[in-house]
């Protein structure tokens, strides 16, 4: 029966028991806790007027009252109580005494078993706890000293080393705290992390943290893919086949030819043909579902499909290649009249933009891109044209080239529009489960600037594009259906598309509604965490070679004045900005050039600061 003052474990705390009878009130700390029989272990009987009494236990050599216990109680059928061990250890049995007794049992190191019945440990475990116990000892006195150090941001990186990897892991997004950072009173968040990280030189400011961070992949996939089987193919190896790119590209995946007849004609658009061999379930598949898309960052790339699949898979690699066909026949206004898609074999010649512009065999496929660009303004297409930039990365060191603008790149553009309005509206016809993709329409303002503050208006106007199995209106490309097929190789949803097109045409049944859509959500979880990590990568390698170009002055051009802030962007760059209007600023109008001083780059934030330069 336990009585009022004595001494009891509750919650492996020590509690002064203030109330005894049906109902128990103890004393925890500061608190007075209700508490039930069951969860409280008597100690002493007391009587103990207070938890601070609990402090004033003699002093004692633990390892030779173990040493004593172990010659007395070692055989197996002995063991000593709590009492006892109190006795022995502090010369009296006081509630004191007793806690001092009941943490020597708790810590383990000596002691095991109940109050009731406790055995000295043999030796060897008692050797073997030492040694974890003076380990942890010197860890601590190495961690304080490493915290002190992290304070100075002067550390030793080679002996800081083992401390620093949870910092690094909260940066890296592989972990949601960080014990050294907790330890130093830092803010347990990646910014901090990078941010003190570069601070004491742990990480050079050219580590790049952010397709670890958005839980993107960088090692190269594992699963193979088999050679294309032997199937019926129509043979077009005798038809022209133009596979036009940028001249650094090298997994090309479509090819385009146009046949003239009166004021319309034959497009085709051939697509590299994966789902040849990558069928549903597949672990090349799978794999492939998980990245979502090919990943290029400046510093490499990150396949959706192993390498090895190019030399087979890829247009124009090999002398003839297999391919999935999208045959189109247009109207003169380039409306689909009729769609036909088969499995063919062809040849085709690469081509770089700048070589297909100069190319009179590629002349009607530019015509072509130039009326179906009518064709959507007239039905409400905004199309948005920013300046583009090429970044590099060799050695740590970055170059920034702008792209320049190709008629061939805008033919290929549209080319490949009118292949996934073709593949949409075919599929439809056929009642196929398939990818589609639509896009509401936006809340446009009655006057649309001209120039880049225009295009600026319309981007900030658009609706986020849905994956969906549903047809539905594209707003921004000015299509009442659409779908994308012409990247199986580089696109999961493109793969997709064409794994259900096959189905059809080897007269299989396709994924249902369902299970489609289940592969839609996971693919496009993937593809937008890939495209997040894709615009923090890009931004994170133009501060790195802003880094040591302080004060240096940029033609920038004004999109949009806020308040007394100003939205502009950067051509040579790439780059878009926020800075203070001042009084540079605040007569210019919009589209026109001004000039940006660099004030400060900041990569953990994302921030590069500038200012109007008078």
């Amino acid at each position: 029966m336990l009585k009022e003052r004595s001494l009891c474990v509750y919650k492996q705390k020590p509690a002064l028991v203030t109330a005894a009878g049906d109902k128990i009130t103890i004393q925890v700390g500061e608190e007075e806790v209700r508490a039930r029989i069951k969860d409280i272990e008597l100690l002493h009987e007391g009587p103990l007027t207070s938890l601070n009494e609990l402090n004033d236990v003699p002093r004692a050599n633990i390892r030779e009252v173990w040493e004593l216990c172990l010659d007395e109680y070692g055989a197996e059928d002995k063991s000593l109580t709590l009492r006892e061990l109190a006795e022995l250890a502090y010369g009296a049995f006081t509630p004191a005494a007793a806690w001092a007794a009941y943490r020597l049992l708790a810590d383990g190191i000596y002691f095991n078993g109940s109050v009731d019945a406790i055995k000295p440990r043999p030796a060897a475990d008692v050797e073997a706890a030492e040694q974890r116990l003076s380990e942890k000892q010197l860890d601590s006195v190495k961690r304080a000293a490493f915290i002190d150090r992290l304070h100075s941001g002067k550390i030793d990186i080679e002996a800081d080393s083992p401390y620093m990897q949870d910092i690094a892991a909260l940066a890296l997004g592989k972990a949601l705290k960080s014990r050294s950072l907790r330890e130093a009173g830092i803010e347990e968040t990646p910014l901090a992390a990078h941010r003190l990280l570069l601070e004491t030189a742990y990480w050079k400011p050219s580590l790049n943290p952010n397709p670890s961070r958005f839980g993107v992949s960088l090692s190269p996939p594992i699963a193979g893919v088999p050679p294309p089987p032997e199937e019926e193919r129509v043979d077009l190896s005798s038809l022209p086949a133009f596979a036009i790119d940028n001249e650094w590209s090298d997994d090309p995946d479509d090819a385009v030819y146009f046949e003239a007849d009166g004021g319309g004609g034959t497009l085709y658009v051939h697509v590299s043909d994966p789902a040849a061999s990558i069928h549903d379930g597949t672990a090349a598949d799978k794999e492939a579902l998980a990245r979502g898309v090919t990943f290029y960052a400046p510093e490499g790339i990150s396949r959706m499909i192993s390498e090895e699949a190019l030399p087979f898979y890829a247009l124009g690699l090999s002398e003839t290649s297999p391919a999935l066909t999208f045959k189109i026949r247009l109207n003169a206004d380039c409306s689909i009249a009729d769609t036909e898609i088969f499995r063919s074999t062809v040849r085709v010649t690469r081509l770089s933009y700048e070589k297909a512009d100069a190319d009179q065999r590629i002349a009607p496929l530019i015509a072509i891109a130039g009326r179906n660009i009518e064709k959507r303004l007239d039905l409400g297409a905004a199309i948005i044209d920013f300046p583009e930039v090429r970044l590099i990365v060799h050695d740590e060191q970055v170059e920034i080239n702008p792209q320049q603008n190709y008629k061939s790149a805008v033919a290929v553009r549209e080319c490949m529009l009118l292949a996934g309005e073709a593949a949409a509206r075919w599929a439809l016809e056929q009642s196929l489960p398939f990818p589609y993709i639509t896009q509401e329409t936006g809340d446009m303002p009655a006057l649309i600037h001209e120039g880049l503050a225009g295009s600026y208006q319309m981007r900030r106007c658009m609706r986020p594009r849905n994956l969906s199995t549903k047809p539905g209106l594209h707003w921004g490309l000015g299509l009442d259906i659409y779908s994308q097929v012409t990247s199986p190789l580089r696109r999961y949803t493109d793969l997709l598309a064409h794994q259900q097109i096959r189905s059809v045409l080897r007269g299989e049944a396709p994924l249902d509604n369902d299970a489609l859509l289940l592969k839609l959500g996971a693919a496009e979880r993937a593809t937008v965490a890939a495209a997040r990590a894709d615009r923090a990568t890009m931004l994170h390698w133009k501060l790195v070679y802003l880094l040591d170009k302080p004060d240096t002055v940029w033609d920038a051009v004004l999109l949009e004045k806020n308040g007394p802030r100003a939205a502009l962007f950067i051509p040579a760059l790439g780059m878009e900005t926020s800075c203070a209007l001042g009084r540079n600023g605040k007569d210019a109008p919009l589209n026109s050039a001004v000039k940006l001083q660099l004030k400060s780059v900041k990569i953990p934030e994302y921030l590069a600061n500038f200012v109007f330069y008078s």
